[in-house]
Parts: structure tokens; C-alpha cells; sequence
């Protein structure tokens, strides 16, 4: 385990989003070293169910995005609960929410009043369509977004049905977005010594990933479709049959191409007038493939996979998750973590001296409760009502009774 410090490690984040995008914004933060502390609802963050595979209390779901966590159970409907959450803002840099548009403004905790009564505030909210506008504030859940973001119509084989990515790229991508706009704030409080509201909303974000096809649709107004594995601008990137397995071929230039001829023994197709340059190759991208695939079938896919991307094609075995975790160069950047029972996947993050860290797998409903209300100088049993399953340790007990004295 790093146990430097991180390049966050002077920020306290109250974490009160669920489901994906906030939390995983929340993970990010504490990987690098910020103090974040997740508020749950009494009933716990719900994809704490959404399993198997479980580890004690909590489904596999959760635990991938919230490590370097903190945990709290706060009724928040409650008077009291709302009193107690602002007793943590109070000391807090940034606070992460994914609450119904106008829940907060119900509460008394709307934008204008958390930025009069804490000014250096940063505070991001995720949701699926902002708050105002023609969709603002309906609910969105990640494969809702990709339908309606037109996602969806550009994934899928060639003359088939739309499809979901089969990875919740839009809830990830907006988690990112939120922590870019997090540190923009961060950043740009060190000079005015303000904070300010930040909004990643998942239409947007989902709108956002549609390159190339939006650019493309900007110049020549076609509305792209399906088109499987094959890229619309760039040929030739696709799967291509090997021997005995199928490799992704990712052709971006010229040298590459003509190297990819060179290594498959058929030099004389980068010479071809028809393959000559990209716009030539996707004029007659069907014939090529053809061309290529004959060649392929010569090959078994792992030594031709080696030789090409050591050659300078890139290019990739088709591979399953397993196969992923199995391969050396997965463990060497460091991808995996342990943590006692628990494993997660590393932070893609990389910096030279304050690397991510990963100090505390993800904690079970309420662990941490008693430990922050004593930091903050309050005394829990004041507050049962609004802490579910709350449960003082024998020091924070002691603590308080002294205080009380």
C-alpha cells in the first residue's frame, strides 16, 4: 500500500451522492489523498444490493467506487440530520450531492443558501438532466442516457439493432467530469478565495461522447448508424480474423499500414492505389478487409498481436477479463488493490510525487459515524434519531462524557 500523502491531502469532501457518478467522483478524490467522508440515507446507498457478488454487507457494485471512504448513515429528511450535515460543511472544501432537483430547496439547503453560509464551498452536483430547461430535473440512469444521447444508434453491428456499451460509460465519464470541475474550482478558489457551484449533468456528458459522429455529422449533416467494430473516418480498425483468434487492428497512419503489409507478407498492398492513403482504404474498406483477413489466416493472433505492436501497429488480442487480470503488465501498473479482503481496481492516475494512495477499502453502513461526530464536536446520542445503527466507541464515549463535565 502508498502511504504518501497525495496531492489532495489537505481537502475534506462530504460525499453524499449515490449510485455511481458522484461516488466515483468521491473515489477519485480520496485516492489522492482527500479526506472524504460518505453520507448514506438510512437505507444505505442502494447499489449496496446490487449484487451478487457480495462482501459482507456490501455487493460488488459499491465497493468499486468507494474506497478511501469514510462512512456515515445520516437521516437527512430529518431537521436534526439536515443540522448535523451542516455542522460538517462547516469544515469541509467540497460537498458531492446527487439529490432530486429541488430536494435541497425544500430542506432550506438550496445553492444560495450553502454558498451565503460557507463561501469557500465548492459544491458539485450530478444529475441526469440539470434543473431546468425542457428535460431539466428528471430522473437518468447511465443506459437511459445512452439511448437518449444517441449513444446507443452509433453502437451495434452493421444492419442491427441499437446497443447499450456494455460498461456505464456515461455515469464514469460524468464522475470525471465532476472531479475536472472540482479541481477547476479548487484551482481557481486559491486566487479569489471563493468557491462555487459545479454541475456534470449525464445528458451533457452523455452528449459529449459522441465523437467523431457529432463532427462529422457538423460537416456533411449524414446521420451516422452501426457499424460493429469498423471506426467511420479511420481503415483499417477493426477485428480481423486470425488464425486461431480474432485482433483488433488499429491503422492510423500510412507507415503503419504499409508496416502491417510488411509483417502479414503482403507488401504489395500498401502500393495499391486503391489503399494508398485513408480516404483511399475507406472507399474500399470491404475489400481490403478480405485482403487482409487472407493474409491473417496465416497467423495465430497472440505471436502476430506481439510482432505488430512491437512493430509499431497498434493493434490487440481480443480478450476476456480474466486474461486482463492475468497479465503481468496489469499488476505492474499497478491496476489492482488490495486491501485486506477487499480488491479494486487501481487509479489510472499517475503522478510522480504524491501518487495515488489506498488507505481504507470501503466502509460498512455507518462505520465511521461515531469517529466524525467526535472530530466535530458532537455528541451523538443527541442525535440517535437521524444516525441509524449508531454506536459510540468506548473512547468516543469517553471523550464526550468528559466534555459534558
Amino acid at each position: 500500500m502508498n502511504s504518501r500523502i497525495g496531492s489532495l491531502a489537505k481537502i475534506k469532501v462530504i460525499d453524499a451522492s449515490r449510485v455511481l457518478g458522484g461516488p466515483y467522483a468521491g473515489q477519485i478524490l480520496g485516492d489522492h489523498g482527500a479526506d472524504v467522508i460518505k453520507i448514506e440515507p438510512p437505507t444505505g446507498d442502494e447499489t449496496r444490493g446490487w449484487g451478487p457478488p457480495f462482501l459482507d454487507d456490501a455487493a460488488s457494485y459499491f465497493l468499486g467506487v468507494n474506497r478511501n471512504k469514510r462512512g456515515m448513515a445520516l437521516d437527512l429528511t430529518q431537521e436534526a440530520g439536515r443540522e448535523l450535515l451542516l455542522r460538517l460543511l462547516e469544515t469541509a472544501d467540497v460537498f458531492i450531492e446527487n439529490f432530486k432537483t429541488g430536494t435541497l430547496d425544500r430542506w432550506g439547503l438550496g445553492r444560495a443558501e450553502l454558498e451565503q453560509r460557507f463561501p469557500r464551498l465548492v459544491h458539485c452536483r450530478v444529475s441526469g438532466f440539470g434543473a431546468d430547461g425542457p428535460l431539466g430535473g428528471l430522473p437518468g440512469y447511465d443506459a437511459a442516457i445512452q439511448a437518449s444521447a444517441g449513444i446507443m444508434s452509433v453502437n451495434g453491428e452493421l444492419g442491427g439493432a441499437p446497443l447499450r456499451v456494455g460498461l456505464p460509460v456515461v455515469d464514469m465519464v460524468t464522475g470525471l467530469n465532476a472531479v475536472i470541475g472540482i479541481l477547476m474550482a479548487l484551482q481557481e478558489r486559491a486566487s479569489s478565495g471563493r468557491g462555487q457551484f459545479v454541475e456534470a449533468t449525464l445528458y451533457d456528458c452523455g452528449v459529449s461522447l459522441l465523437h467523431p459522429h457529432l463532427p462529422n455529422y457538423y460537416l456533411s449533416g449524414k446521420v451516422a448508424g452501426r457499424s460493429g467494430n469498423a471506426h467511420p473516418n479511420i481503415t483499417p480498425y477493426d477485428v480481423f480474423a486470425a488464425r486461431d483468434a480474432p485482433l483488433f487492428l488499429a491503422v492510423g497512419n500510412n507507415r503503419q499500414f504499409a508496416t502491417l503489409c510488411q509483417v502479414i507478407g503482403r507488401p504489395a498492398l500498401a502500393e495499391d492505389p486503391r489503399y494508398a492513403a485513408n480516404k483511399d482504404r475507406n472507399s474500399n474498406r470491404d475489400s481490403l478487409k478480405a485482403e487482409l483477413e487472407e493474409a491473417m489466416t496465416g497467423f495465430d493472433c497472440g505471436p502476430l498481436a506481439e510482432r505488430l505492436i512491437k512493430s509499431g501497429v497498434p493493434c490487440g488480442a481480443v480478450r476476456t477479463i480474466d486474461q486482463v487480470m492475468a497479465d503481468p503488465h496489469t499488476h505492474h501498473r499497478e491496476m489492482v488493490v488490495d486491501i485486506g479482503a477487499y480488491r479494486g481496481t487501481g487509479s489510472p492516475i499517475k503522478l510522480s510525487r504524491t501518487p495515488a494512495s489506498y488507505r481504507l477499502a470501503p466502509p460498512r453502513f455507518g462505520e465511521h459515524t461515531a469517529a466524525i461526530l467526535d472530530e466535530v464536536g458532537v455528541q451523538g446520542d443527541l442525535f440517535a434519531d437521524v444516525l441509524p445503527g449508531f454506536e459510540a466507541d468506548a473512547d468516543t464515549t469517553a471523550r464526550q462524557q468528559k466534555v459534558r463535565r
